[in-house]
This record gives structure tokens, sequence and C-alpha cells, in this order.
């Protein structure tokens, strides 16, 4: 079993202010995998007047854009080293099948180098020529940390969403304090080791586990200059309205019921698979899951008996058997939310093809649902417009591609999406129609260099590559007299 008694602060492992540890338990069968301390307010101003410090006093953020780079390239380096612990911490964690988790250390490497060609190519000071060229002046034009960072993050994804703000607030200079949810604290300051050997000046990044009271201290606290948060957009609307009373800098990453539209010439039985990875990974509990299938009434019961199929192939258990598709809900609570939403269907006059309220038998011990799938699905019932965040997949018939476009728009939110089709031009040309902030076309993966978020409820603002990078950073512009 792993403890932890002490938090990270400002770059050195400290005496919390509470010695009550949290005891993490394995979402497989609920036993107690380690024990760590959580931050309260006390330790949360501690690491806020660290990193105050570190940006108003400090060197960190009057060094150059090729030392920061240096730093986090170190950075991205050890955590590489330590791929394999990263991954089995997480599945212990979370849930999440132990395959994925390692088929995921890949993609933290490539999200780091996106970061770090966006840094490299960033316009960190331009000089701008007047329009007029009889004005007796040029413009500097600076982009510059904006100062204390308060990153806030969700379990479902820790390292991926982790490193999406910690590594470009440090690029572009900023100090941060990156609050975690206690649920991921083994691997979280198994992350705090790392940044420990990283190199960063003292007080530059703290990593504080913490729950959602300290978290909204964190949020109001007088010395946070920008906030970075992904999570619920219930959360993100609080943390907004928060933001705009101190006129807080702020980004936010928020849910989705994003929508898969097979169009009519589809390839049937890639875009099922299509399913299986863009509405099923990480136990479908993941805020870019295409969890609303749209499918044309004239291959309507052709797809719903291809996800019948599917739903009922994947393995369901332990996340550390190989055979494992579909582990465990983060907690007790995911798992009920997950079944009422479930009972809700059935009330609600969806027809159950698969699946059910029921936990998998031999499962009872752990927090698992059984994989299910609606079919008859109206766009209106609440299956179809709350995210669900767990294996629960809507079969919606559309009429023709208008009809399509506009129940995959008739949505709060706007994160993801897909489309399928033969012809990938067309696919592309009705991609375009979607309103949402990513949509991918025949199963395209999620690069790291164009920028991600939300329309919508779905967030403000974006992260990865340079305009990621960007939302770190202030203008500042500066007037220079022409030499006479």
């Amino acid at each position: 079993m792993i403890t932890y008694e002490e938090l990270f602060i400002g770059g050195e492992w400290t005496t919390p202010s509470s010695t009550e540890l949290l005891d993490i338990r394995s979402p497989h069968d609920n036993a107690v995998i380690g024990r760590a301390a959580q931050a309260l307010p006390a330790d949360v101003d501690r690491a806020v007047a660290a990193a105050r410090k570190a940006f108003d006093e400090g060197p960190w953020p009057h060094t150059s854009p090729a030392e920061r780079i240096a730093v986090v390239r170190k950075l991205a380096g050890l955590r590489e080293k330590r791929a394999e612990e990263i991954a089995a911490l997480i599945s212990a964690e979370n849930g999440s099948a132990l395959w994925f988790t390692k088929a995921g250390q890949p993609g933290l490497t490539r999200q780091a180098n996106a970061y770090l060609k966006a840094a490299g190519e960033f316009g960190w000071e331009e000089t701008l020529a007047p329009s007029d060229p009889a004005a007796p002046f040029r413009s500097v034009v600076r982009r510059e940390a904006i100062g204390v960072v308060a990153a806030i993050i969700p379990w479902n994804s820790p390292f991926s969403s982790a490193s999406a703000k910690i590594i470009p607030a440090l690029l572009a200079g900023n100090t941060v304090v990156l609050k975690v949810s206690p649920e991921n604290t083994l691997s979280m300051n198994l992350l705090a080791e790392l940044l420990a050997e990283a190199g960063l000046p003292e007080g530059v990044i703290s990593v504080l586990p913490a729950d959602r009271e300290t978290s909204e201290y964190l949020v109001k606290h007088s010395g946070v200059d920008k906030i970075a948060f992904t999570g619920s957009t219930r959360a993100g609307r609080r943390i907004a309205s928060l933001a705009g009373e101190q006129l807080k800098r702020v980004s936010l990453e928020l849910g989705g019921k994003s929508a898969m539209i097979i169009l009519p010439d589809a390839d049937l039985g890639a875009a099922i698979q299509g399913v299986k990875f863009g509405s099923l990974l990480n136990n479908a509990e993941s805020c870019i899951a295409q969890t609303r299938i749209l499918a044309p009434r004239s291959r309507y019961e052709e797809v719903v008996a291809g996800l019948k199929e599917l739903v009922e192939s994947l393995g369901v258990g332990d996340p550390a058997d190989d055979r494992t598709f579909i582990g465990p809900m983060i907690r007790p609570g995911q798992q009920q939310r997950v079944l009422d939403y479930i009972r809700l269907g059935v009330e609600e006059g969806a027809r159950l093809v698969t699946g059910g309220p029921e936990v998998p038998a031999g499962l009872e011990k752990g927090n698992y649902v059984t994989p299910t799938l609606f079919a008859d699905v109206d766009n209106s019932m609440r299956i179809a417009q709350e995210e669900i965040f767990g294996p629960v997949l809507v079969v919606i018939a559309y009429d023709d591609e208008a009809d399509a476009v506009r129940i995959a728009n008739d949505s709060e939110y706007g994160l993801s999406g897909g489309v399928w089709s033969a012809d990938p031009a067309h696919a592309l040309a009705v991609a375009r129609r979607v309103r949402t902030g990513t949509i991918t076309v025949n199963g395209a993966p999620i690069g790291f260099d164009g920028p991600f978020g939300g329309f919508k409820a779905s967030g403000l603002g974006r992260e990865y590559g340079t305009v990621g990078l960007g939302t770190y950073t202030e203008y500042k512009t500066i007037t220079v007299p022409e030499a006479k």
C-alpha cells in the first residue's frame, strides 16, 4: 500500500495542516490501495503564497523561453521513464483498463511535444511596423506570463488533464497551483515527484489533492490570477461566476454530449468499431465520448443490431485483466448515477436493447455497470441531452442529412463529435456544419497541435498547441519612438 503523509507545496514535500489521511480505494473491489494527505484552505494559502512569491520575486517568469523549454523537456523525459508505473497507478485508482492506460502513455509524449514545438515557434516578442509609414513610432508586442495559475483537473484522465495545463502554464513563465481530485492522489503525487526532479525554482509549482470546498477556496483566492479548469459544466458555471467577480482570467473545458453521425453510405463495420473507441474508451468516463449515435432511418435497425453485438461483446471486469474493455466506475456515487440514468431511460420510453440497471454478476463488490444500449430514443429525452459519464449509448434516427445536423446541434453542449461516410470529403462538409469544438471524420484521432475546447456550454477558451499556449499569456504593447 502506498502512503503519502506530506503535501507537495512550492516544490517541497511539507507537513500538511491536517494529519488525517484519506483512504484511496480501488473501484474494482473498494479495497484500500493507498492513504494520503489532503489539502485544506490553510495549505492552499501556503501554496498560493509560494507561487505568488516565485512569480513576483523569483527568476522563473524572467527566464528565456529556451530555458523553460529545457525544463519542460526534462519533465517529459522523466515521465516517459516511469510510464509503466504511471499507467498502473491510474488504472488502480480510476478502474480504467490497464491496456488503455498503457496505450495512452505515448499520447502524453505527443501532447508535450506539441506544446514544446509551439513554445519554440511562439511569437514571444514582435515588432510591428506602423500602418502609417510616416508615424514616428513602432510597437513592440510582447506575450508575458499572467501570474499565478490555479489549474483544477478532474479524475477521469489525470495525467493528460494535468499536462494540458501545467505544461503551457510553465512554458509561458507562470507559477502554478495544481488542484487534483482526491481519487487521483497517488498518481498525481507521482507527478509531483517528477516535478521535484525537473529543476523548477522554489515555489513555482504545488500539487494539492483536495475536495470541492477547498477547490472553491482556491478559485476565490486573491493571490490567483488565472483559473484553468476541466470538469463538469455545472462546476464551470460556478467558477466562471466567481472569476467574473474578480476579473480573473479563466479557461474552462467542460462537459459534452457528443453526436456521432453515421451517414447512409458509411462502412457500418468501421463505424461500429468507431463507436467502440470513440464512445466507450476509458469506461465512457470521458467528456469527448460520442454517446449519441445518429443513424439514418434506412439503416436504423442494422445500426442497432451492430451496436448490440458490439456492446454485448465488451469484456467487463478487473481493469488489470487484458480481456477487460469496460472497468468499474470511479466511485460508488458515479456507479449509482449511471444506474439511475439507465432506469430513467426506461421510464422515458426508450427501447432497452441490451444491458440495464443490474450490476454484472460476480462484480458486486466493485463499482460496475453493465454496458447499456438504448434505441428508439428521441433527442429531447434526458438520456440524450444530459452527460451520463458512463457506458450508456443512445441511438437516434434521422430522416436526411439536414435532420442529422439539426439533431447533432440540438444540445447545450458542443465539445466533440464524429461523422462516418464512404466519402471523406462529404463527411468533412457535414462536419463543418456541426457546432462543436472538435469533430473527427471516420475515426481520425484528435491531435495536439490544433486547439481543443468547446462551443456553448462545453467551455471557454482552448487547449493544445500554439492557441493553448497563448491562453497562459497576456499581451503587452510597448510604443517606442523612432530614432531621429
